[in-house]
């Protein structure tokens, strides 16, 4: 047993998302019932470890921004831990706990499961030096590294992820994390309008959006006359979301060799935020 870490799972915490946990969830469907972790696949020994030591020590390294070979050594072995978290991007496992956490919150907050509305905008970060796979240049932030499109509804939850090298621009960037969100399919059946910054201005990027993803985009300006800190309609949303996330150290800077694993670690940091609200 593990010692009593911050980042670690209360017991009301992990009942929500324990592989044996089969209840629904504020009214869920029957085919919401199925376990968040896949179970021991059949055959051979059982598992010598607990998924919960293991879902610790991953928020362990989510929080403290650790590598894996400095876990504690009172969480299991970091070859382990490292293996699921792994498998379990890999296998969809982390997206399906973000998408059923994502809708019994709105579901707490008395909203619809589907969102009408969503904010889109970037976040650019430096990579750690290692990292020398999908890296670019963001001039306009004057930052080496990488850069993150985020989507979210109203609430600051997060819908879609990409990451990619900070030079992509804008419009080409969020061409494709919508397209990410329109392949979710009935999970965003009623969403309709996109609010966007003026850096996904253009008539190419609109016209894409209308035609492609059938949504109005909505864009939100800075005031020219006003100077300093101006806090913008729906924009603050999503920078909000931002803030959340610096909360942990694993994503101040992007340590990852793939983007793709830099996606996952979005998502789990915000399964944390999400499972501490719902307990």
């Amino acid at each position: 047993m593990s010692k009593a870490y911050s980042s670690n799972l209360t017991q009301w915490q992990w009942e929500l998302i324990e592989p044996l946990s089969c209840r629904a969830f504020y009214g869920g469907k029957p085919a919401e019932r199925a376990p968040l972790i896949p179970l021991a696949k059949p055959g051979g020994r059982d598992r010598q470890v607990e998924i919960w030591s293991v879902l610790n020590a991953i928020f362990y390294v989510l929080t403290q921004g650790c590598t894996w070979r400095n876990l504690p050594g009172d969480f299991p072995a970091w070859q382990t831990v490292y293996t699921y978290s792994r498998n379990w991007r890999l296998d969809g496992t982390w997206v399906t706990i973000h998408e059923r956490l994502r809708d019994w919150v709105r579901s707490e907050q008395e909203r619809k499961p589907d969102p009408s509305k969503a904010i889109i905008d970037t976040q650019s970060v430096k990579t750690a030096a290692m990292v020398n796979q999908s890296v670019g240049y963001d001039a306009g932030k004057q930052i080496k590294g990488r850069k993150r499109f985020v989507t979210v509804d109203t609430l600051g939850l997060v819908l879609s992820v990409f990451v990619t090298a900070a030079s992509q621009t804008e419009r080409e960037g969020g061409k494709v994390v919508l397209q990410r969100l329109k392949e979710k399919g009935k999970r965003i059946a009623r969403l309709h309008t996109i609010w966007v910054d003026g850096g996904f201005t253009g008539d190419s990027f609109m016209m894409w959006v209308m035609d492609i993803c059938h949504w109005v985009v909505r864009v939100v300006l800075r005031p020219q006359e006003q100077k300093g800190f101006v806090l913008l309609p729906k924009r603050s949303v999503v920078e909000r979301t931002f803030g959340w996330l610096s909360w942990c150290r694993r994503l101040n800077r992007d340590h990852e060799c793939l983007p793709a694993t830099s996606e996952t670690w979005i998502y789990i940091a915000m399964i944390r935020i999400m499972v501490r609200r719902l307990a």
